[in-house]
């Protein structure tokens, strides 16, 4: 299958790449970058410059494949002002994405987050929210799924709060980078809120069984740890770090921190069923021993 992907040189998308390579497929990656053209060509895929705001390459990418994968996001978690912004461009790629793609019933794979669900874990049919700070996100997955009403094989892998890889990834780096510049490893609250979390390799492994075989308007959860507690989580960090650990503030996590606050496990039980997907790569508290001090 000829397979075109945005973010295919991040942390998730490099994998997703080998993953889709190793398994036969090609790939043709998005990249605005010169050093991202020479990741993606280096790791044996084709090459389209450009980036989620240009839409018409976007158009041209989509139609001259047998399938989508859209992973890239700005990442800008700054300001909400930033985070917005990064929202309504990812909104407009996938619309763009998705609408290349109809009559086709070719694969659209996104990607977006598990929801939280108050007293128990989230499961796949749980719906995504659609407010708050990340809201915005949910409507852009939610208006993707409903394309398959329109012959679209669209589905979306929700990704825990953390995809690590060698200590790196997720909501847990951001909060390794915190502790980097504020001396203090920190955690919102007392740290009993528990955050899902699988390994990057694991993930990828899953973007490619939806791509493959995933039906129509369907949502996955790749999540191999149900719930690790954020205190768990920053405790490693400040050991690898030689930091003190401590609960801080929630206002100090910024336009994040009531969902750095928020208790959501999520379980993977109908998405290991289904589609056959057994993650087997380290926990993420294993993985984060890779942290350098």
């Amino acid at each position: 299958m000829r397979v075109f992907i945005t973010g295919a040189t991040g942390l998730i998308g490099s994998a997703v790449t080998a993953e889709l390579l190793s398994a036969g497929h090609t790939v043709t990656a998005l990249t605005r970058s010169d050093a991202s053209a020479v990741r993606a060509a280096s790791a044996g895929a084709d090459i389209l410059r450009g980036g989620l705001s240009d839409l018409e390459i976007l158009r041209s990418g989509a139609e001259q494949a047998d399938g989508v994968i859209h992973l890239a996001f700005s990442n800008d978690f700054s300001s909400p002002e930033t985070l917005a912004r990064g929202i309504a461009e990812e909104s407009a790629a996938l619309a763009t994405l998705g609408a290349s793609l109809v009559g086709t019933g070719k694969p659209l794979v996104t990607v977006s987050g598990t929801p939280r669900v108050f007293g128990r874990a989230s499961t796949e049919d749980d719906p995504l929210p659609t407010d708050g700070p990340v809201g915005g996100r949910g409507v852009s997955v939610i208006r993707t799924l409903e394309l398959a009403s329109e012959d679209v094989r669209s589905s979306a892998v929700r990704l825990p709060r953390t995809v690590h890889n060698q200590g790196k990834g997720g909501f847990a780096e951001i909060l390794t980078q915190s502790a980097r510049q504020a001396g203090i490893a920190g955690y919102p609250g007392d740290g009993a809120q528990r955050w899902p979390a699988v390994h990057a390799l694991d993930a990828a492994v899953l973007f490619r069984l939806a791509l493959e075989k995933a039906p129509a308007g369907s949502s996955w959860h790749a999540v191999a740890d149900e719930g690790d507690t954020v205190r768990d989580i920053v405790t490693v960090i400040g050991r690898r770090l030689g930091l003190p650990v401590k609960s801080l503030p929630v206002e100090d996590f910024g336009p994040l921190g009531p969902v750095f606050a928020a208790d959501q496990p999520a379980s993977a039980a109908r998405t290991r069923a289904e589609l056959g997907w057994q993650p087997t790569r380290p926990s993420l508290l294993a993985d984060l021993e890779n942290i350098e001090a």
